[in-house]
């Protein structure tokens, strides 16, 4: 049992760290106009520091709520982690093949 909770552990901070580099990178693209910010809600902070702290602060945010859910729900905070792990997987990966398109390592 508590090595699921300490894979769990991981995998919030798995969480966390592709949440923050979402942000890393978005701003990357902006900053060079490689990119636009696509989130309404974030387009107003996408040029500044408070950025990375709003993505920082949410994920953090969202990994205690998972991590108090695992405690009460195991199985739906693993699915719901490994979801949000593969959601932001996926949005940095394409952040990072805008990057290449955007700047003609992929034609």
């Amino acid at each position: 049992m508590r090595n699921k909770r300490g894979l769990f552990f991981l995998l919030l901070l798995l969480l966390v760290a592709l949440v923050v580099a979402d942000g890393i990178v978005t701003r990357f693209l902006i900053a060079h106009q490689l990119g636009v910010e696509t989130n309404p809600f974030l387009k107003a902070w996408v040029k500044s520091d408070i950025l990375l702290v709003i993505k920082l602060l949410g994920a953090t945010l969202a990994a205690f709520i998972l991590w108090f859910l695992y405690k009460i729900k195991p199985r739906m905070a693993w699915v719901t982690t490994y979801i949000f792990i593969i959601i932001y997987g996926l949005i940095v990966l394409w952040n990072i093949l805008v990057f290449y398109i955007a700047t003609g390592h992929i034609a």
